[in-house]
């Protein structure tokens, strides 16, 4: 990886590590699944102004927009309702290593999607970084067998799954030479759109908190997490394939360990350290520019 794709990288490790603590001020008076559309609406309409802003085209055709809308679906839309819906029966932490399979994910959709290559490397280093996961949260993982916990671990599987299509639409609709820029634009808008409709459908009441916290938790989440998070995310996993890409969702947990130790007095163990070292490791091993072999004069 060279050092404006590791920029690429690290912008949205720091993100959306801190994103974890910020939508904890997104709890209370507003429904989820409404600050989920919120938070897309915001950042979707915030890059179409840029679009405009800057003469980029946003003519496309119909079977454009149907790739960009699916990506949107799965992207900015039903992925986070899933995840709502399985934090409601499983802890925040079983969540978090159950999506850190979204690598291995990316790995198979790559190949069986966009015949990429499986390189050894990549499973090697995604296996090393998952087990660095599942040892950072070692102590908070609980789980019960009732039929709820079961229903809720699908929604968390499922929801993996749409997130790792969602990037694979993204990678196909950069290869068909779709701006990403626009992409992210009208993808979003599509998704925030779904997750409003879903929300009047559900008869859920339709309200804002105008409170302090909220609004600038959610501004920062739909500027921050989503405008300049997903395009950084997007942009490398255009460049490096979604195989290494889906590497931010392994250190985006220890990036939210490291800020729940500054802000919440979180206390690290010998699992968490050796669960860091591990996610290091498996970094290392994924991301490493293979060497060229010298040819012989």
């Amino acid at each position: 990886m060279n050092a404006r794709g590791f920029i690429y990288f690290i912008i949205p490790c720091l993100i959306w590590g801190s994103t974890w603590y910020v939508i904890k001020f997104q709890i209370g008076e507003v429904d989820p699944m409404l600050s989920v559309g919120y938070r897309f609406l915001i950042a979707g309409i915030l890059i179409l102004l840029y679009c405009l802003l800057k003469g980029l085209p946003l003519k496309f055709n119909s079977r454009a927009h149907v790739f960009i809308a699916l990506q949107g679906l799965c992207l900015f839309g039903f992925n986070y309702w899933f995840v709502y819906m399985a934090e409601e029966e499983l802890t925040s932490a079983l969540v978090a290593v159950a999506f850190s399979t979204l690598i291995f994910m990316n790995i198979i959709f790559n190949r069986l999607i966009l015949k990429g290559p499986i390189e050894t490397k990549v499973l090697a280093g995604a296996a090393i970084g998952f087990t660095g996961v599942v040892l950072l949260f070692k102590n908070e993982l609980q789980f019960n067998f009732t039929t709820e916990s079961i229903i809720a671990i699908m929604f968390c599987f499922a929801s993996v799954a749409l997130a790792s299509m969602g990037n694979i639409l993204s990678a196909l609709n950069q290869k068909n030479k779709i701006p990403l820029i626009q992409t992210n634009a009208l993808g979003m808008l599509y998704g925030s759109i779904a997750m409003i409709m879903f929300s009047l459908l559900s008869g859920k009441d339709i309200r804002f908190d105008s409170q302090s916290p909220y609004v600038l938790s959610l501004s920062y989440l739909a500027i921050f997490g989503s405008v300049v998070a997903f395009s950084a995310y997007l942009k490398m996993l255009g460049e490096i394939g979604p195989d290494k890409a889906g590497y931010v969702i392994l250190v985006v947990p220890l990036v939210a360990l490291l800020i729940s130790t500054l802000f919440e007095n979180y206390h690290w163990n010998s699992y968490s350290a050796s669960g860091a070292i591990l996610l290091i490791m498996g970094n290392a091993i994924t991301l490493r520019k293979a060497q060229k072999k010298k040819v012989p004069a």
